[in-house]
């Protein structure tokens, strides 16, 4: 990547974050919305420089929102692992999309006697519940097997009104035959993925299949697409509207992927910024086959602080 601080790279119209321009875009922007893995921490290791950048964007009045895909947690699981690296965050500043499913189906006034089935982590069934819905499966199921003998029959509860599909690293044949029974089956069942994500930083090291792998293979079985309520979906920027009444053009999402993080703040009018410490590589971001462009791109939020500090 360099330390190129050209404002333009050779192939695309966003802006490399500089000195020039780094004071314009903080006096501009009210609340500053971060995607987290890749761009706070990648797996349970925080990225360097994080905690003083954003005590400096708190320092300066800034609005802090964490706006994440990964459903495994609750908005109170992250909030612990973002105390458990050192850094005080609020659950109220922390929109999940284990969040935005349940929010979806609140808003919708989905039944509250039917059940939800989770093919997903405690986060989607701990909001669930919050929200005053039963989600079934999830962790549970992750250890169930199925006995593809003659005569087998699958039973499955015809209560249930709603398939959510998130992150879950126990999938199994037990889950994905029980969420389409489900959809397939049950009159009126609604399918909802938290998110499409192909890939996340699961761990430090590597990156690993995300929600959007789970999510197809339910496509493929059901022959029906979900509702998507994590970005770039804009059903959690309405929320955050209607919790902050921050026009969209005073926000600016800050992510390290393209077609989830910079493009839900474009679809919502937001300012955008990419971030090179996670999935998106600057090569991936000059190829010509990308069509995404954030307004601003840089290596690590901490470039914010350094830049400013470096006057």
């Amino acid at each position: 990547m360099g330390d190129d601080r050209s404002t333009k790279t050779s192939k695309t119209n966003c802006k490399r974050l500089s000195e020039t321009n780094v004071g314009d875009l903080l006096d501009s922007v009210d609340a500053f919305l971060f995607d987290c893995d890749g761009v706070i921490w990648k797996g349970d290791t925080l990225i360097d420089g994080v905690p003083q950048t954003l005590e400096m964007l708190r320092s300066k009045g800034k609005k802090l929102v964490f706006v994440t895909n990964n459903s495994s947690k609750s908005r109170k699981q992250n909030a612990h692992k973002f105390q458990s690296l050192g850094i005080q965050v609020t659950e109220e500043e922390i929109f999940s999309s284990s969040f935005a499913a349940a929010m979806y189906l609140k808003v919708n006034e989905f039944p509250p006697e039917k059940k939800v089935y989770v093919i997903g982590g405690e986060g989607i069934i701990e909001e669930l519940k919050l929200a005053g819905f039963t989600g079934i499966g999830g962790p549970e199921d992750g250890k169930k097997t199925v006995q593809l003998k003659a005569n087998t029959f699958f039973e499955h509860d015809k209560s249930v009104g709603a398939v959510v599909v998130g992150i879950d690293p126990y999938i199994n044949y037990y889950k994905l035959q029980y969420g389409t029974l489900c959809i397939r089956e049950n009159p009126g069942c609604i399918f909802i993925a938290t998110n499409r994500d192909a890939t996340g930083n699961m761990t430090d090291l590597q990156e690993w299949p995300g929600a959007g792998c789970m999510v197809a293979a339910i496509c493929g079985s059901t022959q029906k697409e979900p509702i998507v309520v994590g970005k770039p979906s804009t059903f959690l920027m309405e929320f955050l509207q209607k919790k902050y009444n921050i026009p969209t053009g005073k926000m600016c999402m800050v992510g390290d992927r393209l077609d989830t993080d910079i493009l839900f703040g474009q679809n919502a009018g937001c300012r955008t910024l990419l971030v090179l410490s996670g999935v998106t590589s600057q090569s991936t971001l000059e190829d010509p086959s990308n069509h995404i462009q954030p307004e601003f791109y840089t290596n690590q939020i901490s470039d914010i602080f350094d830049l400013i500090n470096h006057e």
